[in-house]
């Protein structure tokens, strides 16, 4: 499958393990299948300083700088310091991944709650966009967010909740991304989000190496798999591919390069 439109991956673990044999290879794909910009996403600090060096070795990758839930039992304020140090880089263009996660529980609540406000203070303090990884904690989730209503900017990383869900979030005026699940089958409730999220709030990604599309299923997510994010995008909300590879460029321009373009 092929688009006219480019297209942004705005969430990819590019310095997992398992692209570590074959990762120019991978973004070389990625540039066939028309995906112009990613985002390499750090999810602690050794993976946000992965993400900014693989940003600062290719044109159209940038960097988020993050602290995920999972990992928020081993955060201390020397992070913090680090992490805010690393946002001063010019490929990086947001903080993330960065949330809760209460169906794993990697680390406990409490700790999870209180990491994700710093860094959320964090990212109100260098005004960059946040990545919100929100999984079974809707309520604190947006409990916290609310308090910074006004404050910040950012996006449901990999929605997967329904229509209620999703209003909860457009209205603390954050948009809502799509990865491979919204191609699964049995999943009419995603898909009904898809179509009506608006235009300008809608976003996509891989989350790759994680959830290939059903076109993949079975191998390694990459980057060059948003076009079929994309392709199911358009098909249900009943406009040509190029116009969702578009949008969908245009809406994560304005998130995340409002600032910082190159």
């Amino acid at each position: 499958m092929t688009t006219s439109g480019r297209l942004f991956d705005t969430h990819a673990h590019l310095d997992d393990p398992r692209f570590e044999n074959d990762l120019e290879d991978v973004i070389g794909r990625a540039r066939e299948a028309g995906v112009e910009r990613m985002i390499s996403i750090g999810t602690n600090v050794g993976t946000t300083e992965n993400a900014v060096r693989i940003a600062g070795g290719h044109e159209g990758i940038y960097a988020s700088v993050g602290l995920h839930p999972h990992s928020a039992a081993e955060f201390s304020e020397e992070h913090a310091v680090r992490l805010t140090e690393m946002c001063s880089d010019d490929n990086v263009i947001a903080i993330g991944e960065i949330g809760l996660d209460y169906y794993k529980d990697r680390s406990p609540r409490e700790v999870q709650r209180s990491v994700f406000r710093r860094m959320l203070e964090i990212a109100r303090e260098v005004d960059l966009p946040v990545i919100v990884h929100n999984r079974d904690a809707t309520d604190d989730c947006l409990a916290i967010l609310k308090d910074f209503r006004g404050q910040i900017r950012g996006v449901a990383h990999c929605f997967s909740g329904n229509r209620a869900v999703a209003d909860r979030f457009l209205d603390l005026d954050f948009y809502i991304s799509f990865s491979g699940t919204v191609t699964f089958p049995k999943t009419e409730e995603l898909a009904e989000v898809a179509r009506i999220v608006p235009d300008d709030r809608i976003l996509i990604e891989t989350d790759c190496p994680y959830l290939a599309p059903q076109a993949q299923r079975g191998r390694r997510n990459e980057p060059a798999f948003v076009k079929y994010v994309a392709e199911r995008i358009a098909v249900l909300r009943k406009i040509d591919i190029s116009q969702a590879a578009d949008i969908t460029m245009r809406n994560a321009g304005e998130l995340f390069l409002g600032k910082k373009s190159r």
